[in-house]
This record gives C-alpha cells, structure tokens and sequence, in this order.
C-alpha cells in the first residue's frame, strides 16, 4: 500500500469516527430530552409532602402513599376496563389481520386486486368522521357508559382485516413453493398457516400483537366519548385525564402519575422484551407489497 493511498485511508478512518462520534452524542441528547417528562413523572409518583402541583422535580419526602392509594380509588377498575380489551382485541384482531393477510397473499381471486384498493383508500379516511354513527349503534345495543368496555372491543375488532399490508408484505417474502410442496403432501390451508407459514412468521405475529394491544391500551378519544359520566365503564386514559380536571388536579396529581407509571410499565416491558421482532416485523412486512 502506498503512503498516499494509506493516508487517505486513515483520512477516511477518522472522518468515519468523528462522524459516528457526532451521531452519537446527538442521540444521546434526544434521548436525554425525550426521557425528561417520564423521569420527572416517575419521581412525582413518590412524592407524599403535597399532592398537587410544585415547582420542584425531586420530592422532599419520599413514599409509596400515591400507589397504595390508587388502589382505594376507581383505578383498579380502569385498569382491568383496559386489560380486558387490550388483550381480547390483541388476540381477536391479530386473528384476523393473519388470515386475512394469508388470503391476499396466497390466493389470487376475481376481486382481489379491488378489494385490496377499497380497503387502503377507506382506511385513509379518519375514524372520527364515523363516531357519531358508532355511538347511536353502540347506545341502541346498550354498549356505552358502564358497558363501554364491550363496546370498545366490538368497535376495535370490526375493521381488523383493513390492517393487513404490513403482514400480506412479511407473508410474500416466504416462498409460494413451501405451500405447494405442503400441499402436496396433503395438508389443507389452514395447516398451511398454522404449522408452516406463521412459525416461520413470528416476527411480523409478535408485530401485530403488540400494535393490536397498544391501540386499546392508550386508546383516549373513543373511550371517553363513549363511557362519559360512567366510572365504571372507563378506561385508565379517560379516568386519569380526569383527575387533572381544575377541581381534582390539587388533590390527585401525583397519584395521576403514579397511575402513568403503572400504565406505563406492561407496555415498556413488552417492548424491551419483544423490540428485536418488532423491528423486523416493520422491516420485514415493508419489502413486499
């Protein structure tokens, strides 16, 4: 190697580095800014010298207090409202999403393509243009207020297969040629699916797992329009919000964040468990359309 050819060599070696370097220390000041207001929250849940709103971030007298009275409130009622929808949708919209995607994928039918372009353009159109409609239906059914939690879960699963691109995407990277050869040895669809196509998918199933329950888990504008004036049938977003309410933001501001953290936790640990094939289920299911 000549000296020039070396010299341009550790030019670029060291451009490299102070180019990774800068990278680095930008993310880590996004991330430090990013992480404030949950560090901030998370210390407030611990402070127990006065339940309203201060002007200082690190309590001066430290207690659980805020979390054991959560628990004398209407909280655990919330919570479960929002577990049992979170995991019925994440188990009935995963279903869905699946097999519907599988179908697109799979099989080639007279109205496929049509189809296919009805549901992308109707998902372009916001949910909030069909709320009104949703709420005289869930009424006339007697799904609102203290019932709003069955009638959060129908509303939620209804239009699951529209979701379907991002795992149809996952499903057409796997070769055409492991269902022929299954078939072949004389097994139907469904075990096509099942004992094939979704062990070699668990990425994009572990994806739409957690897209399914993280919509009914933060889920805010629906839930309060349909459960209003009924704690009973509120969800922790909607009941929570309403502890900042000018009569109650004094006295329950630091169990409102002790109430986010808990909100907060099964999610985090979810994803720090589950991050690895949530990335490639996006990546995955976005090389193919």
């Amino acid at each position: 190697m000549s000296e020039a050819t070396a010299k341009r060599h550790m030019g670029l070696k060291a451009s490299r580095a102070v180019t990774n370097t800068a990278i680095h220390v930008l993310l880590i000041v996004i991330s430090i800014i990013w992480l404030i207001p949950f560090v901030c929250i998370v210390l407030q849940s611990f402070r127990v010298e006065n339940s309203g709103q201060v002007g200082y971030v690190l309590p001066k007298v430290w207690g659980t207090d805020n979390y054991v009275n959560l628990f004398q409130t209407d909280f655990p009622r919330w919570y479960t409202n929002t577990f049992i929808a979170a995991i019925i949708t994440a188990i009935l919209q995963t279903v869905i999403v699946l097999c519907m995607s599988y179908t697109l994928s799979r099989f080639r039918f007279k109205m496929r393509q049509p189809l296919m372009k009805f549901m992308l353009i109707l998902g372009m159109f916001p949910g909030m243009l069909s709320m009104i409609i949703l709420y005289r239906v869930l009424k006339d059914l007697g799904l609102t207020q203290e019932n709003a939690t069955p009638g959060l879960i129908l509303v939620y699963v209804a239009s699951s297969g529209m979701g379907y691109y991002v795992s149809k995407g996952f499903f057409d990277t796997i070769p055409m040629s492991l269902d022929e050869a299954a078939r072949i040895d004389g097994a139907t669809r469904a075990q096509i699916l099942y004992k094939i196509i979704l062990p070699l998918s668990k990425p994009i199933v572990i994806y739409t797992v957690l897209t399914a329950f993280m919509g009914p888990w933060g889920d805010y504008v629906f839930a309060r329009y349909i459960a209003f004036g009924a704690s009973a049938g509120k969800n922790v977003a909607v009941g929570l919000y309403d502890w900042l309410s000018k009569d109650q933001i004094s006295n329950n501001y630091t169990m409102f964040c002790a109430g986010g953290v808990l909100v907060a936790l099964p999610v985090t640990i979810l994803f720090m468990f589950l991050q690895k094939y949530y990335v490639e289920g996006v990546t995955g299911g976005a090389v193919k359309g």
